[in-house]
């Protein structure tokens, strides 16, 4: 059994970090999963080497071993576009120039995780490619391939069960995912199903803010032949108003905690967990 913990150098470890980081560890020692440790790097934009350092030295300020070797997703771009081959000889894929104006001037739908994208461009063939077009996925098609999604396992509280993506579900609220960015680098929904494929990943744990996307990577993996793990959703850390914790909501980062003298024990205590033995790392 293997699990990983997989943030993205985009910024400083927060709060939320040191939640999701426990949970990893502590469902991977309960079922004696290996951790692994992943730097999704591949947003050449607002990656940075300092923030992946500083991943490093929160980890083992934490008490988390360092597991090696650490996958670094910029390191593997052509597998990525390996897999975006492979789509495209199937015809399953195609270049979208849209931009978010023009999406939104369709009055689309809005889904799980923002506009639904309209299908705008989906006529266009793959040698229609040009620089600056994102690459988009045919749901519809993909759909038709794989026939009834394959079903789930979620061990959560919060949606535990076995759940099977509902087709018209995923086509209505999230449409056509982009798998290739426009900046020419691999998409979250592409890159992360292929490593936990890669990686030999059994139990994926993560935070509740990617549930939805639960749902359509079970689909890509059936599409590409991967098997899907079991699925594990925590909770969120949230500040006195009920805002999640994240970067972009400029959330204190940990290193500033440690600055300020606070301790491990101090920050279990303000995400509300109780570790009870150190945590280390295969």
């Amino acid at each position: 059994m293997i699990t990983r913990f997989a943030p993205s150098p985009t910024g400083y470890l927060h709060l939320g970090h040191a939640c999701s980081a426990h949970e990893v560890w502590r469902i991977g020692r309960e079922v004696g999963a290996q951790v692994l440790l992943r730097i999704e790097d591949v947003d050449r934009e607002r990656c940075k080497p300092q923030f992946e350092h500083a991943i490093y030295d929160d980890l083992h300020w934490l008490g988390f071993d360092r597991p090696r070797p650490v996958r670094r997703q910029s390191d593997h771009v052509a597998d990525y576009d390996a897999s975006l081959q492979a789509l495209a000889a199937h015809g399953l894929v195609y270049p979208c120039s849209c931009t978010r104006g023009q999406i939104a001037a369709h009055d689309p739908v809005l889904g799980w995780d923002g506009y639904v994208h309209p299908g705008t461009c989906r006529a266009r063939a793959m040698t229609d490619r040009r620089p600056g077009d994102a690459i988009r996925l045919n749901l519809a098609s993909a759909l038709d391939v794989i026939g009834t999604p394959p079903a789930f396992t979620e061990t959560g509280l919060l949606h535990a069960g076995t759940h099977q993506p509902d087709p018209n579900d995923l086509l209505t609220q999230i449409g056509d995912p982009v798998l290739w960015r426009k900046t020419d680098d691999p998409a979250y929904h592409l890159a992360c199903p292929h490593d936990d494929a890669a990686q030999g990943i059994t139990h994926v744990t993560r935070g509740a803010d990617l549930w939805r996307a639960t749902f359509l990577h079970v689909v890509i993996q059936a599409v590409m032949g991967w098997p899907t793990p079991t699925y594990h959703h925590h909770g969120l850390v949230r500040d006195e108003s009920g805002q999640r914790l994240a970067k972009i909501d400029r959330s204190r980062a940990l290193a500033s905690y440690r600055a300020e003298g606070l301790t491990p024990q101090d920050i279990w205590r303000l995400v509300g967990v109780r570790p009870t033995a150190p945590f280390t790392a295969s």
